[in-house]
């Protein structure tokens, strides 16, 4: 006997949650605030669609931070190979970029979007548009659509709303006093994959804002990772800083600062750089010795000055040291709107082992409202859609079983 399913929310993990209950002969309903489905997933296209990443899966499921062991087993559920695969299917082929990251050959998320689509009319999957849920009613849901408040009751409800940072695409974390309200634990949302202020001069933010940094290392906690990053108004963004913002970000509210260290010369070793400048014409200035000796162009030059301004005073010795490993503090996270993912949500003691809330029986949890948190790279995505289907794998379970 077909059951009802609700699902809230038309991002990945919803909509993968909706294909997999579909597919066991539920009917399901998609809500979603937004006018159309799928907004985040798309905007996210406009840059290739990083769906999922190569590398070595023993590595890969290492990248969830303190979830880890919990979502080792969701994994295994939709695997990055499977992935692949799925969009295949969907007639999306996908490459390996030179980093391991996974796109699409057309380099977009919209024609895998309207595959998916299609797939999902043709197994009977209703999506309800403008339809923002402003809360549990009774045994209920309701909803504020344009026609005014409605009342919808299900079997099962899956909630799949996204976390905090794009709010115009629907993800505004307005669910979390929602359920808070129910008494269910919500680790406070913080950004995730974003930059910092580091309250740079007035004279350097006016000529270096928008530079990028190129050929770096960065360390920090979470290791050491080569690449480049921007100068953004007042502070530092970029993939390379994504890479270290959740440890950033801990050492911040932990300690109350924190610093990110450069090698702005990779290729050089310290003794070298220290020969290198040795031989340099003491009479030239010091922008041409650097730039002569260790090729460090314009903004990585005012760099050094912006964070060691007696970076000119220094013997050879330690001014190889600060190139080598200049410590480059940063003052605060970027606000949650601005970054490109959330940590926090609700909590994982918070659901049992098949995603459902353990105070709220039949409604479950998937996607980015849940407190796990990844790196840029795949992760993100890829956790998505496997909690997405973790979760429907639960809510099946809880239809069909007579007790839970």
């Amino acid at each position: 006997m077909s059951k009802s399913v609700a699902i809230i929310g038309g991002g990945p993990a919803g909509l993968m949650a909706a294909e997999h209950l579909a597919g066991k002969g539920h009917a399901v309903t998609i809500y979603d605030a937004m006018p159309t489905v799928g907004r985040k997933f798309l905007l996210a296209g406009k840059s290739g669609l990083n769906i999922t990443h190569a590398e070595d899966y023993a590595r890969f499921v290492t990248r969830y931070g303190a979830a880890n062991s919990r979502l080792r087993p969701v994994l295994d559920l939709m695997t990055p190979q499977a992935i692949r695969v799925w969009a295949a299917d969907l007639g999306t082929e996908t490459f390996v970029g030179s980093s391991g990251r996974v796109f699409p050959k057309v380099m977009k998320a919209s024609p895998l979007l309207r595959a998916w689509l299609k797939r999902l009319e043709g197994m009977g999957v209703t999506i309800l548009t403008r339809h923002r849920w402003i809360g549990f009613d009774g045994e209920g849901l309701l909803f504020e659509t344009p026609e005014g408040q409605k009342h919808v009751t299900a079997d099962a409800t899956l909630l799949a709303l996204g976390g905090a940072s794009w709010l115009k695409l629907g993800s505004d974390g307005a669910w979390v006093p929602l359920l808070e309200a129910q008494g269910i634990h919500i680790t406070p949302l913080r950004p995730a994959n974003c930059g910092f202020d580091c309250d740079f001069s007035e004279s350097f933010d006016t000529r270096f804002s928008g530079h990028p940094i190129k050929s770096v290392k960065a360390t920090s906690t979470a290791g050491t990772t080569q690449g480049e990053f921007v100068i953004s108004k007042g502070g530092i963004e970029g993939s390379l800083i994504y890479a270290h913002s959740a440890a950033l970000r801990d050492a911040l509210d932990r300690d109350g600062h924190a610093a990110l260290t450069l090698d702005l010369t990779p290729g050089r070793t310290e003794e070298k750089l220290v020969a290198d400048l040795a031989r340099q014409d003491r009479k030239a200035s010091f922008s041409t010795r650097l730039k002569k000796a260790a090729n460090l162009d314009g903004v990585k030059i005012a760099l050094i000055r912006e964070v060691t301004p007696e970076a000119n005073r220094l013997d050879l010795a330690e001014l190889a040291k600060r190139i080598k490993a200049l410590p480059l503090p940063v003052h605060r996270p970027r606000p949650i709107a601005e970054a490109i993912s959330t940590a926090g949500g609700v909590s994982l003691d918070a659901i049992d082992a098949h995603f459902m809330l353990t105070s709220y029986p039949g409604t479950f949890v998937a996607g980015e409202m849940l407190d796990w948190e990844a790196p840029t790279g795949g992760y993100l995505l890829t956790a998505c859609f496997a909690t997405g289907i973790a979760a429907a794998n639960g809510i099946d379970r809880w239809l069909q079983a007579s007790t839970y």
